[in-house]
């Protein structure tokens, strides 16, 4: 049974049309039959016809399932629903970078951020929840209070508007621009992993979205009783937000530490299911200037995960109004970096993207418990225009 959140004071998801968008193929078929759409015998096969008008042609209209019985088309639209969720606003980065802000329901905004180049061709970082309960001192979602876990059809659905956006449906073969899936958007998706998982099924299918479960990375900041079970249930690529290599500096961080600290983080990550050469875990590890990127922290990082495969993504510091955190200087990462390769980690450093519509790692919050992000950065151009 999966570790979940007390989110009793929480806003619950709306209630309304079941989006078939967010179920799996098993979801599907039991739905079709519950709804009186179709008889149990024939559920299989009609589940698999509306799965590839969802999922690889992308359709948000019943009515355009041609191989679909009129008379089933109408039940189908009567029961359920295949919208889009609002995109509040659309902002595109000097660097190509895109950033969605997604209404999925009243009150309940999430941002999704899709970077060019990233991976075999561009990645979608996904949100998992509204807000984030872990606040990680650095993190500028972190400073927004957790809302809620989003559904798998409004994970589902980042994946859809991208889609939209980048004009590819129905599903390409090759020449795909959104080849890669990362969970580092909003939230802690170890804390949602029900929901990330069906919707990990769901974009893996090979008749639908079908991309590979190895272009899909799930980043946690250490839950740890949870990370056996993601491997087991998505064989989904393993990101770990680290940031420090001791206790001390690591609670202040990443507050998580303080129920599960390195020693049992380490332990955990070990015991990855399927963690090999070819299944690096990927280290998360935030520069900040004078605080944990000094050589003998460098070196304290080797000592700390010697002997697991793994690579080291070093991230320069995304500034956010309000921080007192600063990024390190380039020639301390690349110093950092050093120590690391001739370790025999690989360490990219992680070029910032989308920074001037704080899109970039570490900059995402949808203030949807406040004003809308996009009334609020109107309000502000007004208040430059007049001055």
């Amino acid at each position: 049974m999966s570790l979940s959140l007390d989110l009793n004071r929480t806003t619950a998801a709306t209630a309304g049309p079941v989006n078939l968008a967010g179920l799996t193929r098993m979801g599907l078929r039991q739905a079709l039959v519950e709804a009186g759409v179709c008889p149990p015998e024939k559920a299989k096969m009609r589940a698999s016809q509306i799965w590839g008008w969802i999922h690889h042609h992308g359709v948000t209209d019943f009515a355009l399932m041609s191989n679909v019985a009129r008379d089933m088309q109408t039940k189908l639209a009567e029961a359920f629903t295949l919208a889009r969720p609002e995109i509040v606003e659309r902002q595109v980065s000097k660097d190509g970078t895109r950033k969605y802000l997604i209404r999925t329901a009243p009150g309940i905004e999430v941002e999704a951020v899709y970077i060019p180049d990233v991976g075999r061709a561009g990645a979608l970082c996904v949100s998992s929840q509204v807000g984030c309960t872990l606040n990680c001192t650095f993190c500028h979602t972190g400073t927004q209070k957790l809302v809620r876990n989003l559904t798998a059809a409004e994970i589902v659905a980042q994946v859809q508007v991208c889609r939209d956006d980048l004009g590819e449906w129905p599903s390409p073969m090759e020449d795909r621009r959104l080849s890669n899936i990362v969970f580092m958007g909003m939230g802690e998706p170890l804390y949602n992993l029900d929901h990330v998982a069906d919707a990990i099924e769901i974009i893996s299918d090979p008749e639908g979205i079908a991309l590979s479960r190895r272009r899909m990375t799930v980043s946690t900041s250490g839950v740890v009783p949870q990370l056996g079970p993601l491997g087991d249930r998505t064989q989904a690529m393993l990101a770990i937000s680290l940031h420090a290599t001791n206790d001390a500096l690591r609670d202040v961080l990443v507050p998580l530490n303080k129920k599960y600290n390195l020693e049992a983080l380490m332990a955990g990550i070990r015991a990855y299911p399927g963690l090999s050469n070819a299944r690096r875990v990927t280290f998360e590890y935030v520069m900040l200037k004078g605080v944990n990127d000094s050589p003998d922290e460098a070196r304290a990082l080797v000592k700390l995960i010697e002997g697991i495969p793994a690579k080291v993504n070093l991230i320069p510091f995304n500034p956010w109004p309000g921080t007192d955190y600063q990024c390190s200087d380039w020639g301390t990462i690349e110093r950092f970096a050093a120590i690391l390769n001739k370790a025999g980690f690989a360490s990219p450093i992680r070029t910032p993207r989308g920074r001037d519509i704080l899109a970039a790692c570490g900059q995402l919050k949808s203030e949807s418990e406040k004003v809308r992000a996009s009334a609020l950065r109107k309000a502000e151009q007004a208040t430059v225009e007049a001055a």
